[in-house]
């Protein structure tokens, strides 16, 4: 296995939205809501990355920086990774895009187990393979695995995997033109029918749909920059 110093960029990129530091683990630090809602409410940058942040109202979450006018306190639900707001049946938000949330040290995972089976998901060890091929690469049971994900992330493996594939997704329709069935090749989904179905229920909207809009602010932008 490798050390965190030899994480390769692009794994680094893909871990952020789950908050997996590089820095050695150790105790994850729990945030209350009175914390959480001071960062929300000032969009305190220290804590981008480090929770998101559930609208009741719209079935949205955000992270901290989200420019959009903070709703409500009464309104409001804080996750510990998008996992978890997804698992609770909230949908990213398009305006600060939980997929970008920078690295942060909020979870630092606990126990190696969890964070050498969240880098393994994030590397497309659940793409193919069963949860059972994942827990026993680790040494440890299903079940006992499961509670350890609920513990630190708030979620189980198979919804952080899901989560995983569709923000791979989604970073590649923002930065790419790649055709939308090598993109569900490339997130890791097994067949174009169930990416597309994934992607509509977590962002309500199609992956097409989500690319004609980039495209759309595109041509605006340079319409806007012309002579």
């Amino acid at each position: 296995m490798a050390d965190s110093n030899s994480i390769s960029t692009d794994l680094v990129a893909r871990l952020a939205a789950f908050g997996l530091s590089r820095r050695p683990l150790r105790e994850p630090t729990i945030l209350d809501a009175a914390e959480c809602e001071r960062a929300r409410i000032t969009r305190d940058r220290s804590y981008d990355g480090r929770f998101f942040t559930g609208v009741r109202t719209t079935r949205i979450y955000c992270r901290p920086v989200c420019p959009v006018h903070p709703a409500r306190a009464e309104n409001v639900r804080f996750f510990p990774s998008a996992a978890a707001a997804e698992a609770a049946g909230f949908r990213p938000c398009l305006r600060c895009r939980p997929e970008t949330a920078p690295f942060s040290p909020a979870w630092n995972g606990s126990r190696t187990t969890v964070a050498r089976a969240l880098r393994l998901i994030v590397e497309g060890a659940l793409d193919n393979d069963r949860l059972g091929s994942l827990a026993s690469r680790l040494g440890v049971g299903v079940r006992h695995l499961d509670r350890l994900f609920v513990k630190h992330l708030g979620a189980s493996p198979l919804q952080v995997a899901r989560t995983n594939r569709v923000q791979r997704a989604k970073r590649l329709l923002d930065s790419t033109n790649l055709p939308i069935s090598e993109i569900a090749m490339r997130a890791g989904f097994s067949s174009i029918r169930r990416f597309n179905t994934v992607f509509l229920e977590v962002y309500q909207r199609s992956p097409t749909a989500i690319r004609t809009a980039r495209r759309d602010r595109a041509r605006e932008a340079s319409k806007l920059q012309a002579p």
